[in-house]
């Protein structure tokens, strides 16, 4: 039987898949402040779908809570960011 080398273990892992996710919804909000248009919002707004997926799965599985509940207000506060970002893109 094939040992999981570390890595692909952490991969795997829902708390890790988890931050990644967050990970790369901060970015595309970021460049969805940086660059106000449609294109950019929608992008966020799914990785920011794709990061509350991540968060269910993680707590499914009892996952670090400290760490899956840093995360989970750090989406919270994309999000916020998100929809701010959204209402300007509206408006112009």
């Amino acid at each position: 039987m094939a040992k999981h080398s570390d890595t692909s273990w952490k991969q795997d892992h829902p708390s890790t898949l988890f931050s990644n996710s967050v990970q790369k919804a901060d970015r595309a909000v970021k460049q969805a402040m940086s660059h106000p248009e449609e294109i950019a919002v929608e992008h966020a707004f799914n990785s920011i779908d794709h990061a509350e997926n991540a968060l269910q799965n993680a707590q499914q599985h009892n996952e670090h809570m400290d760490t899956v509940e840093q995360n989970k207000e750090h989406l919270d506060d994309l999000k916020e960011k998100l929809n701010e970002v959204k209402e300007i893109v509206e408006e112009q």
